[in-house]
């Protein structure tokens, strides 16, 4: 080469300002989700297992998979692997209960890896959060014809009755409290729901891990939960006892701390964000009373498509920048 060339290196978001690579970031949120993971396998036995193995499987094996009909060899696409489909799988799998048939989850992680990130460009350059995506298609898919959802096999600590085949979320949109307990609903205990939505103590335990390690901003999660919760209230009345069933309830916290905080469909500024999670909060309580069912996919699938238009009119000042009129008065003087 000669030597008044140089060589560029050029790759797709997201561009951390650190020496971590983004296979490096994802592995540490693969660590992160394990709590959640471990926890819903203790309460919903072997079949939430399977369904988490089956998820995190289709979605690496659909990569590699599409990759290989892109004419790229096993060597390349084992260098080129960031973990991106793994976080993906588990998020899918975590993210439905076990009352879904076992290829639920195998359609859903294809779905989110090939369709919602794949035929996009691949790591960085989807529009939206590929397993929110995922979610929301084995919900619409699937949700007409699933059963009753399963009670974990961990009794309540806290008191709380529930009834076969409804969960405490429901309960909650349609203003009825009776029974909830605040502790069953942090622990996960006796609740029906999701696998990795349950105990909300693991969640949150990786949700600390993601931000001493730098990965996330916990305050963003933080504003998203705390105005869902806010909102819930005002909208009942300002009855301050939906705060902490509202918050507590559904895939909110899954969602705030492992969804809505993906690199690539979050907005680039600090205003920018806030903005966003604020209207994720929003949006959630809103439609959560509207519909009296979990709308937290759907809300966060809603705000990635303003992204856009938040990176639109919310920007950073470049460095050195001066307005206009003082640049003419400084010319006058």
């Amino acid at each position: 080469m000669a030597n008044d060339q140089v060589l560029y290196q050029y790759s797709s978001s997201p561009h951390v300002k650190a020496t971590r690579t983004t296979k490096q970031i994802m592995i540490r949120v693969c660590i992160a989700l394990l709590p959640a993971a471990i926890m819903g396998i203790v309460y919903f036995g072997l079949k939430a297992a399977l369904i988490i193995a089956l998820s995190l499987i289709s979605a690496v094996a659909s990569e590699a998979v599409y990759l290989l009909i892109g004419k790229k060899t096993i060597k390349e696409i084992i260098a080129q692997f960031d973990f991106t489909s793994a976080v993906t799988g588990l998020l899918v799998g975590l993210s439905i209960g076990v009352n879904y048939p076992w290829y639920a989850p195998i359609l859903g992680s294809t779905f989110a890896v090939v369709v919602v990130k794949m035929l996009f460009g691949g790591t960085g350059k989807n529009v939206v959060n590929p397993a929110v995506t995922g979610r929301i298609f084995i919900f619409m898919s699937f949700q007409a014809v699933v059963g009753a959802w399963v009670i974990p096999n961990i009794g309540a600590v806290g008191g709380l009755s529930v009834e076969s085949g409804a969960t405490v979320l429901g309960s909650v949109l349609n203003s009825n409290l009776n029974g909830v307990s605040n502790l069953d609903l942090l622990l996960g205990t006796g609740l029906a729901g999701c696998i990795g939505e349950t105990c909300k103590i693991a969640l949150i335990a990786g949700g600390v891990y993601l931000a001493i390690e730098g990965i996330i901003n916990i305050g963003y999660p933080i504003i998203y939960i705390a105005v869902t919760g806010l909102f819930t209230v005002a909208l009942n009345g300002f009855d301050f006892a939906y705060f902490l069933p509202s918050i507590l309830s559904g895939g909110l916290i899954l969602g705030a701390i492992f969804m809505a905080t993906d690199y690539t469909t979050t907005p680039n500024t600090t205003l920018g964000n806030v903005i966003y999670f604020v209207f994720l909060g929003l949006i959630t309580a809103g439609l959560r009373q509207a519909t009296h069912m979990e709308v937290v996919s759907f809300a966060i699938l809603l705000g990635n498509l303003f992204v856009p238009l938040i990176d639109k009119f919310v920007i950073n000042k470049p460095f050195g920048f001066i307005r206009a009129k003082k640049v003419k008065e400084n010319k006058n003087g």
